[in-house]
């Protein structure tokens, strides 16, 4: 993929948003598969998790038995973040790769920020810092009501980690941030209806994926 002058890098750096059980890993999966099939080179990432490093630091916030302390939940995200955006995601994007990730510095907005309270500007800053400024090219939010992801988790029937286990004014907390964030940035964000079927989602997706690729049309004929 040849640089375009609209982004700084490369690549494209994609990152999928929204409450637990919206759908974010199913739509990265399918977007994945597109991409490859269309011959373009994808790295599929998460946060946290996407290091060996990301991978303790996701078992401390996400599965530690007891009390975190609010700022050093958001302080291990962002260290979790500065690693793994050093180590994978800038050398994917200078290769020309395409980035698909699941989560990134709006969920610690949304989750921290409005969650815990901690406050939009102050979080948003910590994740810039670390990440020395970047963001994604495109963000796709899933939006769901947080009593009927509630309802998808329990039917997963696997145990609740920290933040799934809040409360649903919690949750609620973190959609209104995720819509306030997406209503700020119109042109970075692309919002769906995570009640929709997969398959129409991920036409959507891809419908928008295909007019920052270059060329477009390539991608496009291989959909």
């Amino acid at each position: 993929m040849t640089a375009d002058p609209r982004h700084p890098h490369a690549g494209l750096f994609v990152t999928f948003e929204g409450g637990d059980g919206a759908g974010k890993t199913t739509q990265a999966g399918l977007l994945e598969a597109w991409l490859r099939a269309a011959g373009r080179a994808v790295v599929r990432t998460r946060e946290p998790g996407g290091t060996e490093v990301g991978v303790l630091i996701r078992d401390i916030v996400l599965h530690h038995r007891g009390d975190v302390a609010p700022r050093a939940e958001a302080l291990l995200y962002a260290a979790d973040r500065a690693h793994h955006v050093e180590t994978v995601v800038r050398p994917a994007l200078a290769r020309g790769d395409i980035v698909i990730q699941d989560r990134y510095l709006d969920s610690s907005v949304a989750y921290q920020g409005a969650g815990r309270v901690l406050g939009r500007d102050e979080v948003r800053d910590l994740s810039l810092w670390a990440t020395q400024g970047l963001l994604p090219d495109l963000t796709v939010l899933l939006d769901l009501d947080p009593s009927a992801a509630r309802e998808r988790r329990d039917a997963d029937d696997k145990p609740f980690d920290r933040l799934e286990s809040e409360q649903d004014d919690f949750h609620a907390k973190v959609r209104a941030e995720f819509l306030t964030l997406a209503d700020a940035e119109p042109d970075r964000f692309l919002v769906l209806d995570a009640r929709r079927p997969a398959e129409e989602l991920s036409r959507a997706v891809q419908a928008r994926i295909a007019t920052l690729l270059t060329p477009a049309g390539d991608v496009g004929a291989a959909g």
